[in-house]
Formats: C-alpha cells, structure tokens, sequence
C-alpha cells in the first residue's frame, strides 16, 4: 500500500463525530478522525514499513501522523528526522505518539536529554515523555540521574509550560514506579510539590497526583506475609463461600439417661448415642455404664 492509498483508506475510516472529538482535544489542521482502534487495525496491516511512514508524515494529516508513528521501525529513522517531527508536533496525542517512538530508537538517550531543556512546550513535553517511556520498558538509569531529574522536577513543575508541566508530572510517577530505592524519595517530592494544575481544555481529563499515584505503587510493591489460609480463605486474602458448602456437624456429648432403680445417671459412652445396654457397642466398650444398677434399654 503506498501513500495514497493508505490516506484514502484513512477517510473512509474516519467518522465526523472523532473529528468533532480529536478538535476537542486540541487537533487542529486537517484530520480524517479515525478510532484508536482502527489504527491499530490498520498499523497492524501495514508495519513496518519507514519509508510509508515517512510519506504519511509528510501529508500533515493528523492520523496519518498517528499511523507513522506506529508503522516507523525506530532503528531506521535518525536523530535529525526525529528531530523534524518533534519541531512539527502541536498536540498532545500526537506528541506521546512521537515520543513513544523516540524512546524505542538508538537516539534516546541524546534526544530526551536535549528536549527537556527545549523552551518550546510540545518538544519539552516529548523529551519527558522519551524518559518516562524508557523508564515503562525497562531502561535503566543511575541513581544520581534519577535524584537529579527529581531535583529539576521539584524545581521547574510548577513554572513550566501547560503540557510540559503534565509530562513532569508524568515523569515523577515513573521514577517512583520504576526505581524501588528512590520511591520514598519521589514521595517525599510529589509531597513538596503538591497538586499540579494542567488546563486540559475542554476535556474532563485531570492529571494523575504524583504522591498518591505512588503510594498505591508503593503499596502493590510491598511484600505481603500470609498465613495458612483457614475456611473460605486464599493466600490472596478472604474468599467468599461457596454457594452451597457442606455442614459442619458440631461433635455431640454423650447422652445421659437416669437409669431404672438407681439415682445415679447411666452415661453411655457409645459413639452410636444408644442407652446402656449390657452388649458391646460396636467401638468395643461397655454401654453399662458403672454403678448403674437397672437394666437399660437399647
């Protein structure tokens, strides 16, 4: 599928309420409004494929930006062209989009350490996103690196630009979720910085805060000691019942019975529960018992 044909595809993808949507969410210029779920679809199709995608980006058309970002193989793209498209960007989805594939290529390091520093919000908010991405798929980075990013966080958040502002945020939650050593340090931090106030338009978005986000991490992480499960109970906590369980019989004392022609009571020790009776019960003891002096009936 070349170009052409691929926009093509787009439009007839695309429905007017997703355009109505995506212009809520700040897409602006042309756009085909196409779902998450069919570009996926069509992603899947067509990758990989890096030269289509470096013609669906040239067509500025929003999801045919989408639909590169997603077909691009990142070992096949240089630092310069990700330069390009991030100086290009002008809204949040497509900006995530673009960082999510930075973060996969050999540049990321170079370029998420570069954009952070950048004054312009979208390309700052995607140098965050580089490192928050790196940090979600395993990459490692040295501590003293970490404690600094947090030093820059605490310091910039709250004078930074709107999205990038939102991508600190984010950045703060990563470092918590990914290095165990630092997570009472990031908690400490997200306490000093407190709430972070990001206009998300005409959305009813509102950012995750970055102390809580990170206590429940903290919490999930947190080896838990379990006991031997009793009844109705799992290693993972209280089960409830099933629906029809089998009774539980309660162990029942021997009767007593006032044996004839004596005051004394007769108290049979038979498991069978049957009065005194001179034969052997069948666990071989004596069902008279003593001193009882009348004949006891079966």
């Amino acid at each position: 599928m070349n170009a052409a044909q691929a926009l093509k595809k787009l439009d007839a993808l695309g429905t007017a309420q997703n355009r109505k949507i995506y212009a809520r969410h700040g897409v602006r210029g042309e756009c085909s409004g196409v779902s998450c779920a069919n570009l996926l679809k069509l992603a899947k199709e067509l990758a990989p494929d890096t030269e289509l995608a470096r013609a669906l980006w040239e067509s500025e058309n929003h999801d045919a930006r989408l639909l590169a970002t997603m077909i691009a193989e990142p070992d096949e793209l240089a630092a310069a062209e990700l330069e390009a498209w991030a100086r290009a960007l002008d809204n949040y989805a497509l900006t995530d989009a673009v960082a999510k594939l930075a973060a996969r290529s050999p540049h990321a390091r170079k370029l998420f350490a570069r954009w952070i520093a950048s004054k312009k919000e979208w390309i700052a908010s995607a140098g965050w996103g580089v490192f928050s991405w790196m940090l979600h798929s395993g990459t490692e980075f040295p501590e003293d690196d970490l404690q600094e990013l947090l030093a820059t966080i605490e310091k910039h958040i709250h004078t930074s630009a709107n999205r990038v502002r939102y991508a600190m945020n984010g950045a703060l939650i990563g470092i918590g979720v990914a290095s165990a050593p630092l997570r009472a340090e990031t908690l400490a931090t997200a306490r000093r910085i407190g709430p972070v106030e990001v206009d998300h338009g005409e959305t009813g978005s509102t950012p995750p805060a970055g102390g809580e986000y990170n206590k429940t991490v903290a919490a999930h992480h947190t080896p838990k000691t379990t006991a031997r499960a009793g009844p109705f109970e799992s290693s993972r906590g209280l089960c409830p019942p099933p629906r029809f369980s089998a009774p539980t019989w309660p162990r029942r004392p021997a009767p007593v019975w006032s044996a004839p022609g004596t005051a004394r009571p007769c108290r049979c020790s038979c498991r069978w529960r049957r009065r005194c009776s001179p034969a052997p019960c069948r666990s071989g003891r004596p069902r008279r018992a003593a001193g009882c002096t009348g004949p006891c009936s079966p």
